[in-house]
């Protein structure tokens, strides 16, 4: 089943004034059955009083239908922003919108906010405030007060049912246009953008960050003739920078910039060979590993094997991000050929680049790029104190939750005191670039 919308609301909302949300979740469904009257009733609409059933694994249930329905409805109101598992189903879902617009370059309104009471936009994630929740044929009245009020003035209000209406339409024109099924995955270990920041976000100690890049050179894009043109390169892999034509810094030294602004300390060095060993290394140091792939090159013999070697092996604390730079083919077959090239390297992992899990991720652009590197390591860094705390786990259990079954901590995690930095190339970039940088 592939509902046309997924009602995501506040149960506080429900339960303070069921009547109201029960109202406006029927006007819509049957709105929308007025309009698009070859849908089935059972397809309209996925909302978990109504769907779920005794018995059923509520997460999972969840996370399959956001992941299939076309789109999404979210109640916005206080008590929506401030709800742990409401910030995790409007973050997978948005991921699935991103996610479908990288991978076609087709952007689908899909996420639907309606404004169920006024919040305050200052105190929303900027996240969400990309997202417009009022157009002028909703009314003012709607934009100032919300929803819910114009519901109390009567159901049959006109300013009421041209909301619903308006909304009945979005659905139906995003619906159309089909956006991609998310595979399955775990709603629990979505790190929401609300509510305001989580308990287990940061990391708990600093630690070690081994950074491994994989880009080109400035006397390779000369030789291949400029087929290599989509990243700006120097006389070294760790010059490459490709949101920054032709300035400075570097995708290494912005990289490195991050990682030391989060409290951590980091090592540089070129993919080559042996790299799974030393990914294993840093694990049974407590260290985890990114890698940095610049994906015209990512299939060069130069790389090649040892990305391959990784993308066979298990290394679950190491993150692996492809960006796209800013002259990077947006259509057309080139751009089909660059990233056919990634996933032919990234056999298993490409399977991954939608996962909420976070340490795969392809396609990263100039704006994301510091806050997924960020997201990232941490998600690394508490797989591995997972690990230390169960020797036996495989490395693929969830994420971002850590500690005893009883809600305790459990002791320090031994290791993570910082390590002397291992050898860095002559000319690598320095820990703390003095450069500017314009983002």
């Amino acid at each position: 089943m592939q509902p046309y919308f997924f009602f995501s609301y506040a149960r506080r909302d429900f339960e303070a004034e069921d009547a109201f949300v029960d109202q406006f979740f029927n006007d819509l469904r049957d709105e929308l059955g007025r309009i698009e009257p070859a849908a089935r009733a059972e397809e309209l609409a996925y909302r978990d009083t109504e769907q779920l059933r005794v018995g059923d694994d509520w997460a999972e249930q969840l996370a399959k239908m956001l992941g299939r329905s076309r789109t999404m409805v979210a109640l916005y109101s206080p008590a929506y922003f401030a709800s742990l598992y409401c910030g995790k189903e409007w973050t997978a879902f948005r991921g699935r919108v991103r996610r479908h617009h990288e991978d076609t370059g087709e952007l689908i309104p899909a996420l639907i906010p309606v404004l169920w009471e006024p919040v305050v936009p200052g105190e929303l994630a900027a996240e969400v405030t990309k997202i417009q929740w009022a157009q002028p044929d909703m009314g003012d009245a709607y934009a100032r007060y919300g929803l819910r009020a114009l519901l109390r003035t009567g159901p049959q209000s006109d300013a009421y049912r041209q909301v619903v209406k308006v909304v009945a339409e979005r659905i139906r024109d995003a619906a159309a246009r089909r956006l991609t099924e998310l595979a399955e995955f775990d709603l629990g270990a979505v790190r929401g953008y609300f509510p305001g920041p989580q308990p287990v976000e940061p990391a708990p100690t600093p630690g070690m960050v081994r950074l491994f890049i994989a880009a080109g050179k400035a006397s390779d894009a000369a030789a291949d003739g400029g087929s290599s043109a989509g990243g700006w390169y120097g006389a070294k892999p760790w010059h490459w920078a490709p949101y920054h034509p032709p300035t400075q810094p570097s995708l290494a030294v912005r990289a490195q910039q991050v990682i030391t602004a989060a409290g951590h300390t980091t090592t540089l060095e070129e993919v080559g060979t042996g790299l799974g060993e030393k990914l294993d290394q840093a694990r049974e140091g407590n260290q985890v590993s990114v890698l940095l792939v610049d994906p015209w090159v990512a299939g060069a013999d130069r790389y090649r094997p040892a990305l391959r070697e990784y993308d066979d092996q298990n290394h679950p604390v190491t993150g692996v991000m492809v960006p796209t730079g800013s002259g990077d083919p947006a259509v057309g077959p080139e751009r089909d050929a660059l990233w056919a090239g990634v996933r032919g390297v990234f056999r298993r992992n490409w399977l991954r680049r939608s996962d909420p899990e976070h340490l795969f991720r392809v396609k990263v652009n100039r704006e994301t790029f510091d806050s997924d590197l960020t997201i990232m390591v941490t998600v690394a860094q508490n797989k591995l104190m997972d690990d230390n705390f169960d020797w036996g786990d495989d490395g693929d259990g969830a994420a971002f939750g850590f500690g005893n079954p009883d809600g305790s901590n459990g002791p320090p995690m031994p290791g993570l005191a910082i390590p002397a930095a291992p050898d860095r190339p002559d000319d690598a970039p320095p820990l703390r670039g003095d450069q500017d940088d314009d983002h």
